[in-house]
């Protein structure tokens, strides 16, 4: 094994690939986030704007951005073009698996990761990797419609979750900036009080069958056991920058126009001092 194949982390991916864990956030700092400021008073939003302890909520959104890079990283940086198809074809496998168990938010960071344009450029190495999986999997968390696909699934998993006969079954985890989305928006577009004056019950129920959802999957115990080393790796693997991503991109599969030459150039300077 040479220097490369050394430095690169298979055994690492591989247990990373048998143990895929995720992580529930709190549901009491999620409703901290959107907590009621007078939910009868229809000049103001229900959910107030003074700043709250969300410090789990707002950990699980750089989780999001720290899963969407590894996967870019681990991809851009072997230097061999077999290894960077395998490294895509893995976090394929990953991803297909967080949907089969219906955790959205890892899956949508997997393919966000793999869409990032460092990755995605990289025409060769996609070339010789197996995709079709990808693309079916793509089409799932496709924004098309406001997510109608994605919305169809996780209607199917919340199914199955309700009807389950074991916790392996109850998992539930939705695309997360997107159920965020939904409740603010919620919130912000619909008034408190009706132009009769009669409160909104609409609003408030559909405000309480979202977040009642939500807590209901929280209180799902999690049925895989723990593995510490695939949760260092996870933590504490090192990530690319979005310069670095694209630098190990150019080194992979030379710049194809002008631009992308230019950057590389410039990239090479500012990060390596090379010129």
């Amino acid at each position: 094994m040479d220097e490369e194949e050394r430095m690169f982390d298979w055994e690492g991916l591989r247990r990373v690939k048998h143990g895929w864990r995720f992580s529930l956030w709190q549901g009491q700092e999620f409703v901290q986030a959107f907590v009621q400021k007078d939910p009868l008073d229809g000049t103001q939003p229900c959910f107030s704007d003074q700043k709250k302890k969300t410090t789990n909520l707002e950990a699980y959104v750089r989780w999001f951005n720290r899963l969407c890079y590894l996967v870019a990283t681990e991809i851009c940086m072997p230097a061999k073009k077999k290894q960077r198809a395998q490294v895509i074809e893995f976090f394929i496998d990953v991803a297909r698996e967080c949907f089969n168990i219906g955790n959205f938010n890892s899956l949508m960071a997997i393919i966000s990761g793999m869409n990032m344009s460092p990755v995605s450029r990289l025409k060769k190495t996609w070339g010789k990797a197996k995709t079709a999986k990808f693309f079916i999997l793509e089409h799932q968390m496709d924004p098309t419609g406001n997510f109608y696909n994605y919305r169809t699934a996780l209607r199917g998993a919340a199914h199955r979750s309700r009807t389950a006969n074991s916790n392996r079954e109850r998992i539930v985890i939705p695309f997360f900036s997107l159920l965020i989305k939904d409740i603010y928006f919620l919130n912000e577009g619909c008034a408190n009080r009706l132009p009769n004056g009669h409160v909104n019950f609409e609003k408030f129920v559909e405000l309480a069958r979202q977040v009642g959802e939500f807590m209901t999957w929280k209180q799902v115990e999690c049925p895989f056991e723990e593995d510490r080393a695939i949760l260092h790796y996870l933590h504490t693997a090192p990530i690319f920058s979005e310069d670095g991503l694209y630098l190990a991109s150019y080194e992979s599969e030379s710049p194809e126009n002008q631009v992308e030459k230019d950057r590389w150039k410039a990239l090479r300077s500012n990060v390596l001092g090379k010129t």
